[in-house]
């Protein structure tokens, strides 16, 4: 079946507290893209998610799948009043987006009166409404692309009385969470590290160079404990007062054991 490709718009500074247990790697991102609605004059107006893209390059290359994504049809006009639809929950490298598509199937449609119409992609549509996006994202840090498709000036009705979708989609991008990370020394054998706060506990281990890197951390202080394999003979620290704030790595260095 022959894919609608629609390309979406911008972001700004994007995926609700998150605890993980992650891995060390401070180069990757956790990225999630969720869509909502403006609610339009309809009965329903059904859209076929086939798939999310990004774009890496400042071109119209470097297009690649977010992965992980079910195609789904979705009635806009359920997704309002806070209620919105989780399309991708992932983890990519980090850096610069400057593009993120959303690829469409056929199976749309607008529900007036009671009657279920096609929603047709025109022609001129099929390429998209590209525009370019400078969004950095910072290792360790989990974001949110909300995608606010305005349905009301989505929806062109055509001199037939055909339905058009030329989509008007507002994106926004937050920074749910920031991140912890460091070194301990000496490192040669492995240390739990736990941060915690008043209501949030993450964990993660050092890797073979001793580094640590705690993603998904929400706004908060937290008491950070390091706990060295019992063979090392080296005793637990907890290093009190680290601030994790949205959108940023906190980097507390070396933390020497004894």
């Amino acid at each position: 079946m022959k894919k609608h490709v629609l390309l979406l718009v911008a972001l700004a500074t994007f995926f609700t507290a998150f605890i993980s247990c992650s891995s060390d790697d401070p180069q990757t991102s956790e990225v999630a893209v969720r869509l909502v609605d403006a609610p339009g004059d309809y009965d329903a107006v059904n859209i076929d998610v086939q798939d999310v893209m990004i774009n890496k390059s400042d071109g119209d290359g470097g297009w690649q799948s977010l992965g992980n994504v079910t195609p789904q049809v979705y009635n806009l006009l359920e997704l309002t009043g806070g209620i919105d639809a989780l399309l991708v929950d992932t983890e990519i490298p980090s850096g610069k987006i400057s593009q993120i598509r959303l690829v469409l199937g056929e199976n749309n449609s607008v529900v007036v009166g009671g009657e279920t119409y096609p929603l047709a992609t025109p022609s001129a549509q099929q390429s998209g409404l590209k525009l370019n996006v400078h969004q950095d994202l910072v290792g360790g840090v989990k974001y949110t692309f909300i995608l606010d498709f305005m349905v009301d000036k989505s929806i062109v009705v055509e001199g037939n009385g055909a339905y058009s979708l030329k989509p008007t989609i507002r994106v926004t991008t937050e920074a749910t969470s920031g991140a912890i990370s460091g070194m301990v020394n000496p490192f040669e054998y492995q240390v739990a590290v736990e941060a915690a706060s008043a209501t949030d506990t993450i964990t993660t281990v050092t890797n073979e160079e001793g580094k640590f890197m705690l993603h998904g951390v929400p706004a908060s202080t937290y008491n950070v404990t390091f706990t060295p394999d019992e063979a090392s003979g080296l005793a637990p620290k907890t290093v009190e007062g680290v601030t994790a704030v949205l959108g940023e790595n906190t980097d507390m260095g070396t933390v020497e054991l004894q």
